[in-house]
């Protein structure tokens, strides 16, 4: 069957993945699923490598895998018997598969990462958090290099450093960098319009380049010596101004000796800063996983230049039955996927496809890639470390479960709940005046706040009356419970949205909390029996006397009269963090949308004012609001407006005005 999904083989030097045959993906007969299903697909199949996607009846894929042999592979789903639970659940919810042939198992590994993370196959191991690492970038594109936190393409022209774990080790990493060479950290924009020193001159953090306080030549001297601190020349730079200050301090310039005293001072912080220096290992990454509780933590640590840019820990999605190296094994594959490999990567655990890996990693990166297990020494020393800041972090992580979960059951206890709220949806509302208005979703579990379902709502309705929060309640509600029953229709509730943390996770709510008193309540129970979704709790979270946090009352729960919990009840302040968290993402929401309102340009709203003849306008008159001011005379004198343009103009803004 044609893929429709056909994705090319991340290795651009070997040919493209094909396609099987449309002969190959015929389902046996409509609704049908299971062994059958799969069997029939065995007669067409090749014996080459390839990948393969499992189909439930709603054509979602359930799983992707990959396979040296893809006719072996699949005959295995198609006996009875001899299966895990997982995978005999996931043999019979199959209804259809689909097929993409590669040249080697290499490629085959490659592609199968790739698709993983484009579908999200209920059954696959998931890499969760899954965003792209920050670099240091030194931009050369300008006479005066900048030095900025960077993340995504690298479209730019200049030395890229990295990864480092989090923006948080980049933003100290610059902040030392800046104290030890000086470098500009402002924008073109700022630097080109500047004239005079700003702070960062003041307190000896930039060389101000901008204003000619430094030369440009000595000034990209002090870039390249930055540049070659980041490759790993540290002791040479370190010796360099050893030699220098002393040199200033035998011929009495004392103050300048105390400028390369203060850079070796930061230069020093900035070692010091990176936990682990190891010998020897210029550039790796080192994974290390921990398992228990049927949770995986898996703890990534980067090495480049010698140093130790950081650490971050992961909780990929996986079931409870697969073992800690079966999920090390589909998380690295993933994790590179779109991130540049290094050349040495260290393991906790030997994986199943260790060679495998690294032959495709190698492919990939275009040199040689090592994947090893260290045994002794100082490579497994970093293992070793990384290992146990793995073991903590899981720990924390079935804490703050286990936390959770106790304050969802004392959730349903308070508020006489059939069961424990596996999903929690809270709504707010944010505008000034009515203006800018927004209505805002949070989503909240037992594994804590999924952000990955936050919801925003721009409010449509225009014969709403400005500051009308009963009516944008319900225009939100209404938005958001018709798609759900409208989903539900379709599909039927239960199946877990993809994107949802846990694989238990329902796309339906068992408790609605809104931030309001008695109005809001009922307004929302209106919208809930006009869809016919009775069954779902909501609740009124009304500010207390003189707005009080801990005096909060709680309509619609389990009785006819507003209730309060105890002052100091755990449930209360959960209750409240929920709150904050819904009002912390409508206020954010809101200012957003303001700010992109602020920034609008009046003239964006003209036939046929193009950004040249934008710039030319405001570049005559200086604003927007002298430009409105303007006569049809005044309009035409400006180079590339015409009078039949010009007219245009001056009758878009008067007519405004009348």
């Amino acid at each position: 069957m044609p893929d429709k999904h056909q994705s090319q083989v991340p290795n651009q030097n070997e040919a493209p993945a094909i396609d099987m045959p449309p002969k190959a993906a015929q389902p046996v007969a409509a609704g049908a699923t299971g062994p059958d299903v799969i069997a029939a697909y065995l007669k067409v199949l090749p014996v080459s490598p390839g990948v393969y996607r499992m189909l439930d009846r709603a054509g979602n894929v359930i799983y992707v895998g990959k396979a040296r042999n893809l006719r072996a592979r699949v005959s295995n789903y198609a006996r009875l018997g001899g299966h895990t639970n997982r995978i005999a659940r996931m043999i019979s919810a199959t209804a259809a598969m689909e097929f993409v042939t590669v040249r080697t198992e290499a490629e085959a590994l490659l592609l199968e990462a790739n698709l993983i993370k484009r579908f999200r196959p209920h059954f696959n191991v998931l890499m969760r958090d899954d965003k792209s690492f920050p670099y240091i970038l030194i931009a050369r594109d300008t006479p005066a290099p900048q030095i900025m936190k960077h993340r995504g393409s690298r479209n730019r022209k200049g030395d890229y450093f990295g990864p480092f774990a989090s923006a948080g080790a980049v933003n100290r990493t610059i902040n030392m960098l800046q104290r030890a060479f000086l470098l500009r950290s402002c924008s073109d924009s700022v630097y080109e319009s500047r004239t005079r020193p700003c702070l960062l001159y003041q307190i000896k953090r930039c060389a101000a380049p901008c204003t000619g306080e430094i030369s440009l030549e000595d000034y990209n001297k002090l870039v390249d010596e930055a540049v070659r601190f980041l490759r790993g020349e540290s002791q040479n730079v370190r010796h360099m101004y050893q030699r220098m200050m002393e040199e200033a301090a035998g011929q009495l310039e004392y103050e300048r000796a105390a400028k390369f005293r203060n850079r070796l001072w930061a230069l020093a912080h900035v070692t010091a800063d990176q936990s682990i220096n190891p010998e020897g290992i210029e550039e790796a990454d080192v994974f290390a996983a921990a398992q228990e509780g049927g949770q995986t933590c898996i703890e990534v640590f980067f090495f480049r230049t010698g140093q130790n840019w950081g650490n971050r820990a992961y909780f990929p999605k996986a079931d409870r039955s697969l073992a800690v190296e079966e999920v090390l094994d589909s998380f690295i594959a993933q994790f590179y996927d779109d991130k540049p490999v290094p050349r040495l990567i260290l393991l906790s655990h030997d994986v199943p496809n260790r060679s495998l890996l690294a032959e495709a990693l190698s492919t990939k990166a275009g040199w040689k890639v090592d994947v090893r297990v260290p045994q002794r020494g100082t490579k497994s020393g970093l293992v070793d470390h990384a290992l146990a800041n793995a073991r903590e972090a899981l720990g924390r992580k079935l804490a703050e479960s286990s936390s959770q979960r106790r304050l969802l059951e004392g959730l349903a206890e308070r508020f006489g709940l059939p069961a424990m709220p596996r999903r929690i949806e809270v709504f707010d509302n944010s505008h000034i005046q009515g203006t800018n208005a927004v209505g805002a979703m949070i989503v909240a579990g037992a594994e804590g706040f999924v952000k990955g379902q936050y919801r925003k709502f721009n409010i449509k309705s225009t014969g709403l009356t400005p500051g009308d929060d009963y009516a944008m309640m319900r225009e939100v509600l209404t938005r958001r419970f018709r798609r759900l029953a409208a989903d539900e229709e379709d599909s039927g509730p239960s199946v877990t949205p993809v994107e949802a943390e846990d694989e238990a996770f329902p796309g339906r709510p068992d408790l609605v909390l809104i931030d309001g008193g008695a109005g809001q309540l009922a307004v929302a129970r209106d919208v809930l029996a006009d869809l016919g979704l009775h069954e779902i709790c909501v609740i009124g979270v009304a500010k207390g006397p003189e707005r009080d946090a801990g005096r909060e009352h709680f309509y619609g729960a389990g009785s006819t009269r507003p209730v309060m919990l105890e002052p100091r009840d755990p449930v209360l302040y959960f209750v409240q963090r929920l709150r904050d968290e819904a009002h912390r993402f409508a206020i954010g929401t809101h200012r957003a949308k303001r700010s992109t309102a602020l920034g609008r340009n009046p003239l964006d709203e003209i036939g046929g004012i193009g950004p040249g003849r934008r710039r030319a306008l405001l570049k005559h008159f200086g604003s927007a609001k002298a430009i409105s001011r303007a006569g049809v005379d005044d309009l035409k004198a400006v180079e590339g407006i015409s009078a039949g343009m010009a007219q245009k103009i001056y009758d878009f803004f008067h007519e405004q005005e009348g």
